[in-house]
């Protein structure tokens, strides 16, 4: 797979996804780990905050890592620093099924871990913003875009 980049591969994987796991989720109003979960949710997203240290967040039980995760999950969007990407590449692997999509915020990137998922058929965006592409593709608050969407696994 090659790296997703393009204005179209993103709008599309925005579009079809519907659940997403954030990695390293805080529950500081002023943290971007925060603000950007607290965005998608009000943009029709399902949210599944993942934090060890944390028992809830955005209203809902916060799991200690993805293997505590119940559903499937379209994206993963991680807030780690890049140090610890790879920490959770085996992690991510293990998923049934497995996400579509690893979205590593800005200033996170992991050439070694993007390869890896890659390889095991998830595609990859890293260091860019999620809530920043999103309001620029699709519109902040696009909930009637949200409304309309197809799981990934649906995709054609």
């Amino acid at each position: 797979m090659s790296p997703t980049d393009s204005d179209e591969q993103l709008r599309a994987l925005l579009s079809s996804t519907h659940t997403i796991a954030v990695i390293g989720i805080k529950d500081g109003a002023s943290d971007d780990a925060f603000r950007v979960p607290l965005y998608l949710k009000r943009a029709g997203y399902e949210i599944i905050p993942v934090n060890p240290k944390l028992e809830t967040v955005l209203d809902q039980a916060c799991h200690a890592s993805l293997a505590d995760v119940e559903k499937p999950v379209d994206l993963v969007n991680l807030f780690r620093a890049s140090e610890h990407v790879p920490g959770h590449v085996d992690e991510i692997l293990a998923l049934d099924p497995r996400p579509k999509v690893v979205w590593m915020q800005l200033g996170i990137h992991h050439g070694e871990a993007a390869q890896r998922l890659r390889e095991g058929g998830i595609e990859v965006v890293q260091d860019r913003c999620i809530m920043v592409d999103h309001r620029r593709l699709l519109g902040e608050g696009s909930r009637a875009a949200s409304a309309a969407r197809e799981p990934l696994e649906e995709r054609a």
